[in-house]
């Protein structure tokens, strides 16, 4: 099991820039998705839209992410991240701008994110997750939290600053200004410093072109996919991960209608909503220290588990704003390691030469729940006129989230000289 040492600290000194450019880029990818709550309501006062059908944005992009993450996971095995990365966020900062041209045809608003989700696809926690397994051992489980801490930033970031542009420029200047502005931070940052383990083996192999053109790009020990196929540790994995990222994506799409449900207005709402998100970094942060001294599993399914409290404490009739800040600091810590602890898992027990195509398919089920939850949600509340099921069902699937987790075996050591051999 990797621990904190010099060699950590080496693996930071050299690559802190590719971390800071990849956590901004990734932060952009969730720009969307952590702000469509406080679009809901104007896009269905102007348009007459459902919520269902506002909230079906994400869940498009989460059904073509469903469907193209295999292969463009085989792209990056192929091609590397860098080439991926930027032109993704060049499109998708276009595209969220496009946004603010809508005209309430649902045709346009359909076409529009068709498009993001092209974009979505060359931008997903794949890319980010492969260039930091590609690039640090020793310190990787803090690395990954340090870069998809990303997330947990656009999180605190982008609700209140989302209502402040709707309230400044309405909603079709909040698009302009969320594509254009944080859009362009993203992709000056990846085109400068956005150098991982597949540039490094790129240029490598470059200078020694004796190098067999049919080598992986990144040229490491790993599994084959179908002995992937039949690791029963990864089918833990993928289930655990379908499930808890059904409720928690609907949870944090319609959070702001579920706080707005409980008597707390939208402005305080959004703050509570960037409260959670900045705790989430703090999660991030320390269960990626964590991860590099504890076995996974347990860390893993002792912090899912902690999720289960959020959605407990949202049930509570006239809840007491202590409460209702203390169920989204659970949710923003707790709910915010997904992605890194999935990342850290599949790298862990499949190795990295096909790193990218195993992690593609694990992100068909990330796409697959995060499509899933939003539109299961708006239905719910359209259904039954509150998110009361929606809220107890979260309660369950995320106890029986951790339970797979706890499940799990250790996992092997990927050494030079050594494939399959479990770690002590």
């Amino acid at each position: 099991m990797a621990v904190w040492n010099e060699g950590a600290r080496r693996e930071f000194g050299k690559h802190w820039r590719m971390m800071l450019a990849a956590a901004i880029g990734f932060s952009f990818t969730s720009v969307i998705t952590s702000s469509t709550g406080l679009f809901i309501e104007p896009l269905s006062r102007e348009f007459g839209w459902s919520r269902t059908l506002v909230s079906s944005g994400v869940s498009i992009t989460a059904v073509l992410t469903f469907l193209g993450s295999p292969l463009f996971g085989v792209f990056i095995d192929k091609w590397g991240t860098r080439r991926m990365a930027i032109p993704g966020l060049i499109l998708m900062a276009g595209v969220i701008a496009s946004l603010s041209l809508l005209t309430g045809s649902r045709i346009q608003w359909f076409a529009i994110w068709t498009l993001y989700a092209l974009a979505a696809l060359a931008t997903k926690s794949t890319v980010w997750t492969a260039a930091v397994n590609s690039t640090f051992d020793a310190g990787r489980g803090l690395a990954l939290g340090l870069v998809l801490s990303g997330a947990a930033l656009a999180q605190g970031i982008a609700p209140p600053l989302t209502n402040y542009l709707i309230d400044a420029f309405g909603w079709r200047g909040a698009y302009v200004w969320l594509g254009l502005g944080w859009g362009a931070l993203a992709v000056l940052l990846c085109g400068a410093w956005l150098r991982d383990g597949y540039d490094i083996s790129r240029r490598k192999r470059l200078a020694e072109p004796v190098t067999s053109a049919k080598a992986p790009l990144l040229n490491v020990p790993g599994l084959s996919v179908a002995e992937a196929w039949r690791n029963p540790d990864l089918w833990r994995i993928a289930i655990s991960t379908f499930v808890i990222m059904t409720v928690t994506i609907a949870l944090v799409v319609h959070q702001i209608p579920i706080l707005e449900e409980v008597g707390v207005d939208r402005t305080t709402a959004a703050l509570y909503a960037g409260i959670a998100g900045f705790v989430g970094i703090a999660g991030k942060l320390v269960t990626g220290v964590l991860l590099d001294r504890y076995p996974a599993r347990w860390v893993g399914g002792i912090t899912i588990a902690a999720t289960s409290l959020t959605f407990v404490l949202l049930l509570w009739p006239g809840a007491p704003t202590a409460v209702i800040v203390i169920a989204m600091m659970i949710n923003g810590y707790a709910g915010g390691t997904k992605l890194q602890l999935v990342g850290y898992l599949t790298a862990a027990y499949t190795g990295m030469r096909k790193f990218g195509t195993i992690f593609g398919a694990m992100a068909s089920l990330i796409a697959a729940g995060s499509g899933l939850g939003p539109v299961l949600g708006g239905w719910i509340h359209d259904t039954w006129g509150s998110y009361e099921v929606l809220l107890w069902a979260g309660f369950v699937v995320t106890l029986f989230s951790a339970a797979l987790l706890f499940g799990l075996r250790a996992y092997p050591s990927w050494g030079v000289d050594t494939e399959h051999k479990l770690a002590v």
